[in-house]
């Protein structure tokens, strides 16, 4: 059901801090016509901390208006406490969307017993399918593939999004779960290393900028030419490793607004990208062959 290169798409603010509305439908647009698989609206990448639930509705329901049946539409419904997570899952599931997508609790650091019971809850109330999401990087919570095994049981829950970028932790996580559940990577420097011990693509931070290399190169990688798949990666690596020379999404949002499809404008606690790192995220963008010309056609 969900497989291929799916884009955790940034939001394009106004510079007075409001949403940026023409450049959400440029961007749905230049990723419906560079092949994009899905869309994921207000995860980690589309700064949904800084998002209200109404702004989050909103983005959704004119992503779903736009993009329905040509990619898939996945929205972020995760917060740190899982009363506020039933509430988002019952409402966004609603709005005509393809899945939900509910990180790990955040900050408040659960044990497993109270990441199974949270995702539960969600799952209980959603109308669409469950993908979960393990960032430990951000969060401070691991969920550990023994929970995942568990809440795989429930067949709302039909995925997960691993951004350890750890091939042990695939495989462990593919072999304690059925067959049926989808293992998506959430770290685009290994992404074609876990496509090729059994995970079905990649919910990408560097699809913003290269959208169609991401998804020919998942797609190699799916049909079994893995040679392919990692040449085509390689040109991406700096990629991969620069949109994060600053805290994500500060670098790829100057990277997307460099290519004419947004402003340079982001919500704080978060700032503009530094003076001194604009040269190498440039750089990066050139090796993955971007040429700004064609981005803001």
């Amino acid at each position: 059901m969900f497989s291929g290169s799916m884009v955790a798409i940034v939001t394009p603010m106004t510079a007075d801090g409001g949403l940026d509305w023409p450049a959400w439908d440029r961007l749905l647009d230049f990723h419906i016509r560079e092949g994009t698989d899905g869309i994921v609206v207000a995860g980690t990448t589309g700064e949904s901390p800084a998002l209200s639930g109404e702004e989050i509705e909103e983005l959704t329901r004119r992503a779903v208006a736009r993009c329905h049946g040509k990619l898939k539409v996945i929205v972020g419904a995760g917060t740190h406490a899982t009363a506020s997570t039933v509430a988002r899952a019952r409402t966004l599931s609603g709005l005509g969307v393809d899945a939900l997508m509910l990180v790990t609790p955040y900050y408040n650091k659960p044990p497993q017993e109270g990441l199974y019971r949270h995702f539960m809850a969600a799952a209980d109330v959603s109308a669409v399918p469950i993908i979960l999401y393990n960032v430990p990087g951000r969060t401070a919570v691991d969920l550990l593939p023994s929970t995942v095994a568990r809440l795989a049981r429930n067949p709302q829950i039909v995925a997960i999004k691993e951004a350890t970028g750890s091939v042990q932790r695939a495989r462990e996580t593919l072999s304690a779960c059925p067959p049926e559940f989808t293992l998506l990577s959430g770290d685009d420097a290994t992404a074609i290393d876990l496509l090729s011990v059994g995970a079905r693509g990649v919910i990408s931070v560097s699809a913003n900028v290269a959208p169609r290399r991401m998804h020919e190169a998942c797609e190699a990688a799916l049909a079994g030419d893995l040679a392919r798949a990692r040449a085509i990666d390689a040109g991406l690596q700096l990629l991969h490793r620069d949109l994060f020379v600053e805290s994500s999404p500060i670098p790829v949002k100057w990277a997307v607004a460099r290519m004419g499809l947004i402003g340079n404008a982001i919500r704080l606690p978060l700032v503009e990208l530094s003076t001194a790192h604009q040269d190498i995220v440039l750089r990066a963008m050139q090796a993955a062959g971007i040429t700004f010309e064609e981005c803001a056609a």
